[in-house]
């Protein structure tokens, strides 16, 4: 375990190669005692910092919700990072990548909730029941420490959660078998990656039981209006200056951005 000066100086190193888009080392080099618990603690601090530099929290994502990346992380459960209003891009954006160190995209389902959510024993129809609607996104993934990374490097810089974009069509919860979207994913008019929405646990919403259950301990939940990505069902496809995306969702519409 961490101190707590120990869990500040890490949030402030993350904080500023945010800010200078730079690389740091890995967390768990420059800290080897770290621990899950403290890298959940040093990305609320680092959400905490954000906010009083005038950001909001909007939302979370939920990370590694496929059976292969939790073992190639070596975990047992997803991971989730927080949402900040000046993360979310519309639908057409044209996005600049100097934001961002190494970007990828995933293709993902988003919960817009329509009332508060919390655990424990949350259950799926439970995140059915407190869905005003759901809209399909892409989440931009990216790193602010080299690599290879250990899973608290990871959920310590945000889950990886760099910007989303949302974009189609909202549907209610029971529009649809949720289970059954599916996505193809182009860049520069070729398709590189396609899947269905039943890949993120079986089901987009256990993710979502799965985040307020997790919360619970900490005396959090979600709260009306949050937007909560339920993970991605497709591998993530890297993007720089000059590509153009296109995530096809079917009956769902489709997302366009490019990156400058």
């Amino acid at each position: 375990m961490l101190t707590e000066d120990e869990r500040r100086r890490a949030a402030a190193d993350l904080n500023r190669a945010e800010r200078e888009r730079s690389i740091i080392p890995q967390l768990s080099r420059s800290f080897p005692t770290i621990e899950l618990e403290d890298a959940y603690a040093i990305q609320k601090l680092w959400a905490d910092t954000r906010v009083s530099q005038g950001s909001r929290i909007v939302g979370h994502k939920i990370g590694l919700t496929s059976r292969a990346m939790q073992m190639a992380s070596n975990i047992t459960e997803p991971d989730y990072g927080h949402l900040l209003d000046d993360m979310i891009y519309n639908d057409g954006a044209q996005i600049p990548a100097e934001r961002f160190r190494a970007p990828r995209l995933e293709v993902e389902l988003a919960f817009v909730l329509g009332r508060p959510l919390q655990g424990p024993n949350a259950r799926l129809y439970d995140v059915m029941r407190a869905t005003d609607f759901i809209v399909p996104a892409l989440e931009i993934i990216d790193y602010r420490t080299e690599v290879p990374r250990a899973i608290t490097d990871t959920i310590a810089d945000n889950a990886a959660a760099a910007a989303v974009v949302i974009g189609g069509r909202t549907i209610r919860p029971m529009d649809l078998d949720i289970r059954w979207i599916g996505a193809t994913l182009s860049k520069n008019g070729v398709i590189e990656e396609s899947g269905v929405s039943a890949a993120v646990l079986g089901h987009p919403a256990a993710g979502v039981a799965w985040l307020v259950n997790k919360l619970a301990p900490l005396g959090a939940r979600l709260e009306e209006g949050e937007v909560v990505l339920a993970g991605s069902f497709t591998r993530p496809v890297s993007v720089a200056a000059g590509d153009v995306i296109s995530a096809d969702y079917g009956p769902l519409g489709a997302i366009g951005v490019s990156f400058n």
